[in-house]
C-alpha cells in the first residue's frame, strides 16, 4: 500500500513493542481459556482493534502498522492453543509433575517456528491460486480498512460488534441470561436421538462468509455423525449406567450425556480417519502449487543476487534458501530433545523425520481448513490426534508396548506438530488479510516469528501457574509422593540431568481442576495405542468415508457442477460437535437467500455490490464483538478463580433455563435478520 507515491512503513519500533506485548497477553488469556473451557478465541481481530485504538495515540500510524501488530499478536494465541492441547497430557499421564521452562520453551518455540516456515511456500498455493475464503482474514482486513476509512463503514462493524458482544456477555459463560447452546437428546428404546445448536452470532457470520456450499458440507458431515452414526452405535449396545461411587450409581445416564460420550470416545474418530485421507488428498491436489511456490521463491532469490529483482513488494516472501536453512536449523534441536527423552539415537532420528513430514502435511491441512471455516473453528485437535496416533503406532513398532517412554514420546511429537499446525492456520488468516491490504508478506512472516518467540518464552510460567493454582482433571494425585519404583517406571526424570523432577505442591482440593479436554484426549489416544484400546474400526470407516467423498467430488468436477464436495469440509463436519455447525449452515442460507433476492429483483450491479460489502462488514463485526468480549470475560474469571463470577443467575431452574433458551434463540434470529437486511442491498443501513 502506498501513500503519496511512497510505501507505508510496516515494521516500526512501536509496532514491534505493541505486537510483542499483545502476543504475551493473548497467549496467557487463551491458555487459561483453552484449559478451562476447551476452546480458544482467534486473536487476529481483537488484536487489530486494540492496535487501532493504541496506535491512534501516536501522530503517525497507518493501516499496515496495525496489520503488523495483529500479525504478531495473534501468533501468541495460536501458540497457546498448540501448547495447551498437548503438553498438559504429560502431567495427566504422570510423566511430568511440573512444566520445565527449558523443554516447554524449546518445544513450543521451535514448533511454532516450523509453522511459520511451512506457511511460506503455502502462501501462494492457498491464498493467491485458490478460492478459499479465509473468513477471519477477510474480517480482519475489513476491520482495518473500515478503521482507516471511517464514516459509515466503521459504523456497520461497530453496531454489529456491539450486538454480538452483548450477546456473548449475556450467554451462559457470561451473565448466564441464556445458554451458549441448546441441546436436546432423547432415548428411543436402546438408541438415542440428538439435536442441538450453538447460539453464536460469530458462527452465523462464518457461515455467511464461507457461503452455502461449504456450510452445507460441514453440516452434512455433522449430521452423518450425530443423526446416523451415533444412533446406530447406541442401538448396538446396552444403555450404560452411572458408575459405582457416584451419587447416581446404578441409574441410567442421560441421553444427552450418552450421545456426547459416544461422540467423544468413538464416532469422533470417523472424522479423524476422514481428515487423514483429506489431508493426503489436499497435499496431492496442491502439489503443483506448492512446488511452484518453492521454485518461484528460489528463482526470485537468484534474481536478487544477480541484481534482476522484479518481484512486486506485495508478492515477496522470506527468501526460500533462508527458509530451507531455518527448517534444518529448527529440526536439529528438536532431534536432540527427542534423543534426550527416548535415549535412542535411531528412535530419535525417526521421531524427527515423522515430525518434519507430519508437520508439513498437517500445517498444509490446517491452513486449508482455516480457509474453509476460520481459525476459531479450525479442528487442530483432530490434526493432533492423527499425528499422535501415527507417531504412537510407529513408536510401538520401534520400542515395544512395554517401553514407558512410548506414549510420552508420541505426545511430544504431537506437541510440535500441533504448535506448527495452529500457527500455520492462524498465519494463513493473517497473510490473507495482508494480501487484501497489500502488505509485504516477508515483513508479516518476520513478525509472525517475533510473536511466536515472545509467546514461547512465557508459556512455561503460565502453565506452571495454572497447574499449581488449579491442577488438571485426570492427573495423578499430588498429595501422595511417588515412590522410587513409580519414578523409575513412569520416567519422571529430567532427561538431561538424570535427576528426579521436583514434586508439585499438593493441590487445594476445594478448587475445581481445569478440564483440559484436548490434553486428556491426547493422553487417552497415546496410551490407547500402546494398550490396544483405540477404536480403529471407526478410524477405518472414516477413511472409507473420506475416499467416497473424494470420488464424489471428482465426479462433480468432471460434470462441471458448481456444487463441489471438498473432503476436508466434510471431515471437519464429522469431527466437530453438531451444535457448532447449525449456525454456520444458517449463515450460509442467509448468504444464499440474499443472492436469490438480488437475482429475482434484477438488482443493478452497483447496488448488489454495495449490499455484499455491507453484509461482509456486518459479518466481520459479529466476529469482532464475540472475539473481543470472549477474551475480556476471561480476565475476571482468572482473577476471581470462579467460572460463574459474572453470572446473574447462578443455578437457574428448568423454567428459567427454557425462557433463556427461547430469548437467546429470538435474539439470534433477530441478528440473522439484521444481517440479511444489510446484505441484500436494501436501503436499511444497519
Amino acid at each position: 500500500m502506498e501513500q503519496n507515491g511512497k510505501s507505508l512503513p510496516e515494521i516500526t519500533v512501536k509496532a514491534v513493542i505493541l505486537g510483542v506485548l499483545l502476543s504475551v497477553v493473548l497467549a496467557a488469556a487463551n491458555a487459561y481459556l483453552g484449559l478451562f473451557a476447551g476452546m480458544t478465541v482467534s486473536a487476529s481481530i481483537p488484536a487489530a482493534v486494540m492496535s487501532m485504538g493504541i496506535l491512534r495515540l501516536f501522530k503517525r500510524s497507518n493501516i499496515l502498522e496495525n496489520n503488523i501488530v495483529q500479525t504478531a499478536a495473534s501468533a501468541g494465541e495460536s501458540l497457546a492453543a498448540g501448547v495447551i492441547f498437548t503438553l498438559p497430557a504429560l502431567v495427566i499421564m504422570g510423566y511430568w509433575t511440573e512444566f520445565s521452562y527449558k523443554w516447554v520453551t524449546i518445544i513450543a518455540g521451535f514448533g511454532g517456528l516450523l509453522g511459520v516456515l511451512f506457511t511460506i511456500p503455502l502462501r501462494r498455493a492457498l491464498i493467491i491460486e485458490s478460492n478459499l475464503k479465509f473468513p477471519e482474514g477477510i474480517a480482519t482486513a475489513e476491520v482495518l480498512e473500515s478503521g482507516r476509512r471511517g464514516g459509515s463503514d466503521i459504523w456497520f462493524i461497530v453496531k454489529s460488534a456491539i450486538a454480538s458482544g452483548l450477546f456473548k456477555l449475556g450467554a451462559h459463560s457470561g451473565l448466564s441470561l441464556w445458554p451458549d447452546t441448546i441441546l436436546f437428546a432423547t432415548r428411543i428404546k436402546s438408541s438415542v436421538a440428538f439435536i442441538g445448536t450453538n447460539l453464536s452470532p460469530a458462527l452465523l457470520a462464518v457461515g455467511y462468509i464461507v457461503g452455502l456450499n461449504v456450510a452445507v458440507l460441514i453440516a452434512m458431515g455433522g449430521m452423518v455423525n450425530w443423526l446416523i452414526a451415533i444412533p446406530i452405535v447406541a442401538g448396538m449396545q446396552e444403555w450404560p449406567l452411572h458408575p459405582e461411587g457416584s451419587d447416581l450409581a446404578g441409574q441410567a445416564i442421560s441421553a444427552l450425556e450418552y450421545a456426547k460420550n459416544l461422540w467423544s470416545e468413538k464416532t469422533r474418530y470417523l472424522g479423524v480417519g476422514a481428515m487423514l485421507v483429506g489431508g493426503l488428498w489436499t497435499i496431492i491436489g496442491l502439489r503443483s502449487s506448492l512446488f511452484g511456490g518453492i521454485r518461484s521463491g528460489l528463482k526470485a532469490y537468484r534474481k536478487v543476487g544477480e541484481g534482476q529483482e522484479t518481484t512486486d513488494r506485495t508478492d515477496r516472501d522470506i527468501p526460500m534458501p533462508w527458509v530451507l536453512v531455518a527448517l534444518i536449523a529448527s529440526v536439529v534441536p528438536l532431534f536432540l530433545v527427542y534423543q534426550a527423552f527416548v535415549a535412542k539415537v535411531s528412535v530419535a532420528l525417526a521421531m524427527a523425520v515423522i515430525m518434519l513430514i507430519a508437520g508439513f502435511l498437517f500445517s498444509a491441512v490446517a491452513g486449508y481448513m482455516a480457509g474453509v471455516v476460520g481459525s476459531s473453528n479450525n479442528p487442530i485437535s483432530g490434526v493432533t490426534i492423527a499425528t499422535v496416533t501415527i507417531s504412537a503406532l510407529l513408536l510401538l513398532l520401534m520400542l515395544g508396548k512395554d517401553d514407558p517412554s512410548g506414549p510420552p514420546a508420541a505426545i511430544i511429537i504431537g506437541a510440535v506438530v500441533c504448535c506448527a499446525a495452529a500457527i500455520a492456520g492462524d498465519n494463513m488468516q493473517d497473510l490473507k488479510a495482508g494480501f487484501i491490504l497489500k502488505a509485504t508478506p516477508w515483513k508479516q512472516q518476520v513478525m509472525q516469528i517475533v510473536g511466536v518467540v515472545s509467546a514461547a518464552l512465557v508459556m512455561a510460567p503460565i502453565l506452571s501457574l495454572l497447574l499449581n493454582a488449579y491442577g488438571f482433571e485426570g492427573q495423578p494425585s499430588n498429595s501422595e509422593p511417588l515412590s522410587s519404583v513409580q519414578t523409575a517406571e513412569t520416567g519422571l526424570m529430567d532427561p538431561i540431568l538424570s535427576q528426579p523432577l521436583a514434586q508439585a505442591e499438593p493441590q487445594d482440593t476445594k478448587k475445581a481442576p481445569l478440564a483440559a479436554p484436548q490434553a486428556n484426549l491426547m493422553a487417552a489416544v497415546a496410551q490407547g495405542v500402546f494398550e490396544g484400546k483405540l477404536p480403529w474400526g471407526f478410524v477405518g470407516m472414516g477413511v472409507l468415508m473420506g475416499i467416497a467423498v473424494i470420488f464424489l467430488d471428482v465426479y462433480l468436477m468432471k460434470k462441471g457442477s458448481t456444487f463441489r464436495t471438498p473432503v476436508l469440509a466434510v471431515a471437519i463436519g464429522i469431527y466437530l460437535p453438531l451444535e457448532l455447525e447449525i449456525p454456520i449452515l444458517a449463515g450460509g442460507l442467509i448468504h444464499f437467500a440474499i443472492k436469490r433476492y438480488q437475482v429475482a429483483r434484477q438488482m443493478p450491479t452497483r447496488q448488489a455490490e454495495g449490499g455484499a460489502r455491507r453484509g461482509l462488514l456486518f459479518a466481520s463485526g459479529l466476529i469482532t464483538g464475540e472475539a473481543l468480549v470472549g477474551i475480556l470475560m476471561a480476565i475476571p474469571i482468572v482473577i476471581s478463580e470462579q467460572r460463574d463470577i459474572l453470572a446473574i443467575i447462578k443455578e437457574p431452574s428448568e423454567t428459567v433455563t427454557m425462557i433463556g433458551a427461547i430469548a437467546g434463540s429470538v435474539f439470534l434470529i433477530g441478528v440473522g435478520s439484521w444481517l440479511y437486511l444489510c446484505g441484500k442491498g436494501s436501503r436499511v443501513q444497519g
